[in-house]
Parts: structure tokens; C-alpha cells; sequence
């Protein structure tokens, strides 16, 4: 790999974090209430004694879109790029039990918190997920775009592998895919619009994949969404996104709301994510997807490192090995692998 390649990797990682620390201290707030305590988002910020999820965390704190990424991270290098979906289950579990013990309401969100009472009341893994239709799936499948090249056929069956336990759905997996079509392409060294391209052509696929649920198709709605936003000032396009695409943790509302973001301030990643912020919703989210996608393509040196480096510090990150491990995984033929069904 080469070193162009490790910034990039690097990068989709460092601006998910970057993303999900600035959105931490607004999320689950309206955009009035960010209004009234905040003001305008312009950088790391502490979160306020009103905030729903997390009151009082230090500015640069990330939520469970890092979290849960790390930890998807770690089962693909230590399962050398397969995840065990009971181990996966119990990694998860065991998070959320950390939360509670910090006295964070950050928990597991619906459709995931959903599958895993499934699995332990005895439903097969494959169905388990099968009406996980939120963001959960996509906000920590960035790893699994680092370990795989963007192949269609081959990231597909990567993000099934990793989705499918909590996120079994046509939308689920959709948006999955979507995101690590664009993280995985970026890292390769696509332009933006192709990478975006490529995440409309791979959310369309994915669409084919899991339990059929109603919804918006993720691929049209990408589509449109990248056309309408273009040439839009920045307070036309805040009320764009809020107002008629969505921040909800529907997939098909906060996942394309990162690529509008993405496709109108790509070349500003740090304006993109801030404008995430005040928008709110699921604004952690919202803005570590669209971190991850502009990370991939401007590397970790295009992010700012002051905001970078009090992110890993206030967080004790460590990104480095994980990317690098990731990157290994990248570099086998065949890496990521579905799950064997009986």
C-alpha cells in the first residue's frame, strides 16, 4: 500500500471521529434548541447540561458511531476479515453495558437493540436483522470499506457480512453500502463525484440484498438529493437537508442527508461537518458518515490537525494500527467473508 493509500484509510477513519465529535454535543436536540444553547457550530464544543444523550461531555468526546466502528474494526482484524456474528452480538452488549455503567444514555440504537433480543430468544442470525432499517449499519461499516477494494460484487457481500445480524434489510443494507462504496473508493483514489457515483450504483445492488421493508429507495433518494443540493448557499442548503431530506436515524433521511452534504461542501470537509452539527437529529451521525466519505478522499493530512489531534487525545484513539491492519486486510484476495449458513 502505499503511503497516499495509508492517508487515505487513515483519513476515512480520523474525519468519522472528527464528524461524530462535532455532532455529539447537538444530537438528538431540534435545530432551535442548537440555536438557543450553541449558536453557530464552528468547532469542537463542550455539550451542554441540556443535552439528551450526553450533558456535560468535554468538546471532542465521540458517541457510539466511533465506538461501534472501533469495534467492527477489531473483530475484522482479529477474525482476519471475518465477524463472528456471536461474538459480534456479545461485543455489542458489552458495550452498551460499559454506557450504562458510565452513566451515558448512548445506548444501542433501535433496529440493533431489536436483533440482539432476537438472537438471544433464539432467532437464526439471518433473521435476526430483518427489520433493521436505521442508520446503525452504515454509521459503523466504514472499516469494513477500508479492508475491502470497492468491487461491487465483493464489497457487497462485505457489507452483508457485517450488517446483516442487526441491519437485514433492503434499506439497511442499502445504505450500507453506500457509504462503503464511497469510503472504499475514495481510499483507491476516485474524484468525489465518482465516488459518489459509486455509492448510488452500490446502494442500488444492496437494495436487492435482505428482507424487503417500505421506504424510500436509498439509491433514488441519493440521486436526487445530490442534484437538487448543487450550487446552493450554505443557509439554503441547511434548510434543504433539515426541512425536506431529513435527520431522523431512518436510513433513508440521515444517510442521504451525508451525502448531500458531502456533495455540496466536499471540497470544505470541516464546513460540511459543521453545518451537520447545527442541524439536528442524529447530527453525530450525519456528520461521521459524511467525515468518513471526506476523509477517504482528502486523506488525514487535508483534515485540520488541531481538531483532529483533540479528538484522539480527549478520546485516547488509536487509529493508526487499526487502519494499518484494516489495509492488510485490503491487500488478500477475498477478504471479507459472508457468514456460512447452515
Amino acid at each position: 500500500m502505499t503511503q497516499d493509500v495509508y492517508d487515505r484509510a487513515l483519513g476515512a477513519l480520523t474525519g468519522l471521529a472528527l464528524g461524530d465529535a462535532l455532532g455529539m454535543p447537538t444530537q438528538s436536540m431540534s435545530r432551535e434548541a442548537i440555536r438557543t444553547h450553541y449558536g453557530p457550530i464552528r468547532s469542537l464544543r463542550d455539550a451542554v447540561a441540556a443535552q439528551p444523550i450526553s450533558p456535560g461531555l468535554p468538546a471532542g468526546t465521540v458517541t457510539d458511531d466511533t465506538e461501534q466502528a472501533v469495534l467492527v474494526a477489531r473483530l475484522l482484524i482479529d477474525g482476519e476479515g471475518r465477524i463472528d456474528p456471536k461474538t459480534f452480538a456479545k461485543s455489542l452488549l458489552d458495550w452498551e453495558s460499559d454506557m450504562i455503567r458510565r452513566g451515558l444514555a448512548d445506548l444501542l440504537g433501535p433496529s440493533t437493540k431489536r436483533a440482539l433480543e432476537l438472537l438471544e430468544a433464539g432467532v437464526a442470525p439471518e433473521q435476526a436483522g430483518k427489520t433493521g432499517t436505521t442508520n446503525g449499519a452504515a454509521m459503523r461499516i466504514t472499516p469494513v470499506a477500508i479492508a475491502t477494494p470497492p468491487e461491487l460484487d465483493r464489497l457487497l457481500d462485505a457489507v452483508v457480512a457485517a450488517s446483516e445480524l442487526t441491519h437485514n434489510t433492503n434499506l439497511g443494507i442499502a445504505a450500507a453500502a453506500a457509504v462503503a462504496a464511497a469510503v472504499s473508493a475514495g481510499i483507491d483514489g476516485a474524484d468525489l463525484p465518482t465516488a459518489l457515483d459509486h455509492a448510488e450504483h452500490a446502494a442500488a445492488a444492496g437494495a436487492r440484498r435482505g428482507h424487503w421493508s417500505a421506504g424510500g429507495d436509498i439509491a433514488a433518494r441519493i440521486r436526487w438529493a445530490r442534484r437538487w443540493v448543487r450550487g446552493m448557499d450554505t443557509d439554503t442548503l441547511a434548510d434543504a437537508v433539515c426541512d425536506v431530506i431529513g435527520t431522523s436515524v431512518a436510513s433513508q433521511e440521515s444517510v442521504v442527508a451525508a451525502f448531500a452534504l458531502a456533495e455540496a461542501l466536499g471540497d470544505e470537509p470541516v464546513e460540511a461537518l459543521t453545518l451537520a452539527a447545527e442541524l439536528g437529529g442524529d447530527t453525530d451521525t450525519v456528520a461521521a458518515i459524511c467525515g468518513a466519505i471526506l476523509g477517504a478522499r482528502h486523506g488525514a493530512s487535508g483534515l485540520p490537525r488541531d481538531l483532529t489531534t483533540t479528538v484522539v487525545e480527549v478520546n485516547g484513539l488509536e487509529l493508526e494500527p487499526v487502519a494499518d491492519g484494516l489495509l492488510r486486510l485490503r491487500s488478500r484476495p477475498g477478504t471479507v467473508q459472508r457468514r456460512r449458513r447452515p
